[in-house]
């Protein structure tokens, strides 16, 4: 015999004592009435105090990275005089890497910022002549480095003069600078080399006049 399953006060009982079983609702309907209703997304105008706030804090992070850069890495400086034309004119702008120097060493060549060593408080700029240990010696304005004539193609003839100056050991941790212009400088052989301590600065690149902008060379 069969078991059967009723309940009393379901009014889908038969006579028979026998459980009446509803059809069962589409698969599809069920899920659409139990599924939540997708909310609306609406797009919200900025308000004015927002807008003030980001562009706020936008000028707040670039005034820091800005001050970071001046900082520690690039300064701007305006070159005053023409000791170093045609290279650098008067009134020139150029940015020095304060930082390189920290990464590789001084090299020939390099055009390098510096604290006057008879006044500390001013700054000068010239070109590296001589390194640590260089036999350096001019004659008649023509520039020996251990016993070389060294190749200054970054003096133009009108830039030159006829001055000597007697044979020296550049010392330890010193450099021989000159200025490009030669009759108009006064660099190591007027105040002797440099010492590394006072070197601060490489000078990199020239932004202004605009027809001068440009790597620093």
């Amino acid at each position: 015999m069969s078991e059967t399953f009723s309940d009393p006060g379901s009014p889908y009982q038969s006579s028979a004592g026998e459980l009446q079983v509803s059809l069962p609702v589409a698969p599809t309907a069920v899920a659409a009435a139990a599924a939540p209703p997708i909310p609306e997304v609406l797009a919200k105008p900025l308000r004015v105090g927002t807008s003030f706030g980001v562009w706020l804090r936008d000028l707040v992070v670039s005034l820091a990275i800005s001050a970071f850069i001046i900082i520690f890495l690039y300064q701007p400086v305006k070159v005053e005089g023409t000791s170093m034309m045609p290279s650098l004119e008067d009134q020139e702008r150029i940015f020095v890497n304060k930082f390189v120097y920290r990464l590789e060493p001084i090299e020939r060549g390099d055009i390098v910022v510096f604290r006057y060593p008879r006044d500390p408080s001013k700054s000068y700029i010239k070109r590296v002549i001589g390194m640590q240990g260089d036999d350096i010696r001019i004659d008649g304005g023509q520039v020996y480095v251990n016993g070389k004539a060294l190749d200054e193609s970054y003096v133009p003839s009108e830039y030159t003069d006829q001055r000597s100056y007697p044979d020296i050991v550049v010392p330890p941790h010193c450099y021989f600078v000159l200025g490009d212009h030669r009759s108009m400088s006064n660099d190591s052989r007027d105040f002797g080399s440099v010492n590394q301590s006072f070197i601060y600065g490489k000078a990199v690149f020239g932004y202004w006049p605009m027809e001068k902008m440009g790597r620093v060379r």
